[in-house]
């Protein structure tokens, strides 16, 4: 039976922020924005889809006409922020400036 990821503690959540420019944890959870228009936020928005599903670990995505959100938390830890949260920042983070999008 698969174990549950270990939750982060609260130093090393920020000591892995401090390594994540533009991410901000806001409760339990990091986010981060960035500018596209609309129809880019779509593409931008599969491309980190396709990823997700190959890693098995999701974003909430938040789609709006001028911006794309991103909030990462670890459902299966609690919805706590665990290593598996910052790797995805980083593939995010990737994936954006491979589109275009410029962070907010």
């Amino acid at each position: 039976m698969p174990q549950n990821p270990a939750p982060l503690s609260d130093k090393d959540i920020a000591e892995r922020l401090a390594q994540a420019p533009g991410w901000a944890r806001q409760g339990d959870e990091i986010t981060r924005s960035f500018a596209t228009r609309y129809h880019g936020g779509v593409a931008l928005i599969v491309h980190v889809a396709d990823v997700e599903r190959l890693i098995g670990h999701h974003a909430d995505i938040d789609l709006r006409w001028d911006h794309v959100r991103f909030a990462i938390t670890t459902h299966d830890a609690g919805h706590k922020l665990t290593e598996a949260d910052f790797d995805l920042a980083e593939r995010i983070d990737a994936i954006a400036a491979a589109h275009g999008a410029h962070p907010l």
